[in-house]
């Protein structure tokens, strides 16, 4: 319903023929920029303030450009920048098709779609990140789905060796320190060529055909704290992306004779290459995909595996629901959910109307419906609300964020029986309730449903994300509110004092926010939150059922990250800020 700040998504094609092999078999000298776009625009749901490409091309003569890129701001980056690329026009026999030089004479290419997770806009931040330099192999391009928690660490890592980074960013910061790593590593071969004997460009020849990616990662990628997954081309024609080692973001790749590509999402690469979700592998946790210049590729472990830690609300709500696994489980989600809705309307299901929140939730709409009808009852359906005009809520502040939130929704008048029927609706998550306090609530309350029940197919979101995904400040997070609340109303405040003293004396062993929750059933947290959520004057009785831990975990068996619902964060940088969260929350309300 709330429109979260999405986390980024990325994508990558190795041509592993000649260009005028694809010319010959599929008619066009763009082959890879193509697929390129469609890998992008199927990702298009993770990325609406910027997009950028890149590409190398092995074949460009000495002097003229072999590292291409192209970025731009905006939810249409990606056409624009497309557009903007050079296309030459092919005679009929493909002639006039150039394969030596530019974008579509290239054999590389990696794109990337932004949503920031910090704040800072413009197009410095867009991705991705170049590093240039006369020698091939030196050259870097960066882009990445991520968001590292210790960048401060790894910022004074940098300044003691005596460099002085441009911009104060994770994405610039990783570009430096990787790039120091590949000066390194072509250093390393420079020497071992003289040992060899080699002079002149055989040292250059030998270096771009040796360069081992693998040492680069390993003593980059071992710096950071955070959930990541980081991909590169060098000028010399290497291509990799790594993730992290606690598996956080996840990353799918394909290979076959032609093509090497990997993207943030399995459908996105069964839609582009026509394929069975059994033809594409997962990025294993700590693993690179690693591509060489000649075109030959393997998975290499880089860091070592961490307990498993996959984002469970990838599976929720970030991903794209059109992947099969993914889909099931989101209708599980639903269906574990009929026992409470059963029990918040008291078995009546002949006096009410089920229906969802479009559109992510939609999923979890089928298989709460299949569940009722499992049990043996009829249910009625109706499309109660609609989504009437796209206006993203999150990108303005205070009364403003009230005003559009009002507008974005719509009722279908007439749908329900008023005050003889129950109204059951779905979301896949409930994160500030802005959308449901100052919109959703308040149409319904026009239908005069003899009671509203509110349904999360994901549990209450206690704690803000650190990984890559822009969820609110822990204040903002309704069921937040709802616990401070009751702390106030039982005269706990030695619970919020505790927990701060903590917070500031122990940041990295614990988690110590979780104490704020403790002392509180969900029961009682739905109540505040329903009281906290009312809009004033409205007349409807409102119910909440959220999804249970234990429900999460059985829908999405192999996706155990669940640190938005229970503040277990896989690493310590998670740990540190979460605390940090609080501290500032506290010492906000003191000034």
């Amino acid at each position: 319903m709330e429109q979260l700040k999405h986390e980024c998504g990325v994508a990558m094609i190795r041509l592993l023929k000649p260009p005028s092999y694809y010319v010959q078999k599929y008619g066009t000298n763009r082959y890879g920029l193509n697929k390129l776009y469609l890998m992008m625009e199927k990702q298009h749901n993770r990325g609406q303030e910027g997009a950028g490409i890149a590409c190398v091309n092995l074949n460009a003569p000495v002097g003229e450009e072999y590292m291409f890129r192209e970025r731009a701001e905006g939810k249409d980056a990606i056409t624009e920048i497309f557009r903007s690329l050079p296309h030459s026009k092919m005679g009929k026999e493909h002639e006039a098709m150039p394969t030596s030089g530019g974008w579509e004479g290239s054999s590389l290419f990696m794109g990337h779609l932004r949503y920031s997770t910090t704040g800072k806009h413009g197009l410095q931040y867009v991705h991705p990140f170049l590093r240039r330099n006369n020698w091939r192999a030196k050259n870097l391009c960066l882009c990445g789905n991520f968001n590292m928690t210790n960048i401060d660490e790894v910022f004074q890592f940098l300044t003691s060796q005596g460099q002085s980074p441009r911009v104060y960013g994770d994405a610039y910061i990783t570009l430096e320190l990787m790039g120091h790593r590949l000066d390194r590593e072509v250093e390393r071969l420079y020497q071992e060529a003289r040992t060899k004997d080699f002079e002149g460009t055989d040292i250059t020849c030998y270096i771009d055909n040796n360069v081992e990616m693998a040492n680069v990662l390993k003593t980059t990628m071992s710096h950071f704290d955070g959930g990541f997954v980081m991909c590169g081309l060098t000028g010399s024609g290497e291509m990799f992306a790594v993730r992290d080692p606690w598996g956080i973001r996840p990353a799918f790749y394909y290979r076959d004779d032609e093509i090497i590509a990997m993207a943030s999402e399995r459908p996105v690469l069964q839609t582009t290459f026509n394929l069975r979700s059994e033809d594409i592998n997962e990025l294993h946790s700590g693993e690179a995909l690693i591509v060489r210049r000649n075109g030959e590729s393997r998975v290499e472990q880089i860091l070592p595996a961490m307990q498993l830690c996959a984002c469970s609300f990838e599976r929720i709500y970030f991903s794209r629901g059109s992947d099969s696994d993914i889909y099931q489980e989101r209708k599980r989600l639903g269906e574990q959910l009929t026992p409470s809705i059963m029990q918040a309307i008291n078995g009546e299901v002949d006096n009410t109307v089920f229906s969802y929140i479009p559109n992510t939730a939609e999923v979890a709409f089928y298989g709460m419906t299949d569940g009722m009808r499992r049990k043996n009852h009829e249910v009625r359906i109706e499309k109660v609300v609609w989504k009437d005009i796209k206006l993203r809520t999150f990108i303005t502040e205070g009364t403003e964020r009230n005003d559009l939130a009002a507008h974005v929704y719509d009722i279908t008048y007439g749908s329900l029986r008023p005050y003889e029927d129950n109204l059951v609706i779905i979301d896949d998550s409930i994160v500030r309730g802005t959308t449901l306090r100052e919109s959703i609530f308040k149409i319904l309350d026009r239908l005069h449903p003899r009671k509203i029940v509110m349904v999360s197919s994901s549990p209450q979101i206690r704690y803000p994300d650190y990984y890559g995904i822009d969820m609110s400040h822990l204040e903002e997070l309704c069921a937040f509110h709802a616990a401070i609340e009751l702390i106030k109303e039982q005269g706990l405040q030695q619970v919020i004092n505790e927990t701060y003293r903590k917070c500031k004396e122990e940041p990295l062993t614990a988690n110590h926010v979780r104490a704020i929750y403790a002392p509180f059933t969900v029961d009682e947290i739905n109540r505040k939150i329903v009281e906290i959520l009312r809009p004033e004057g409205m007349q409807s009785p409102i119910e909440l059922v959220f999804q249970s831990i234990e429900g999460l975990h059985k829908a999405c068996p192999h996706h155990p990250g669940d640190w938005y619902f229970t503040g277990h964060y896989p690493t310590p940088g998670g740990i540190r800020l979460c605390n940090e969260a609080f501290i500032n929350y506290v010492e906000k309300q003191l000034h």
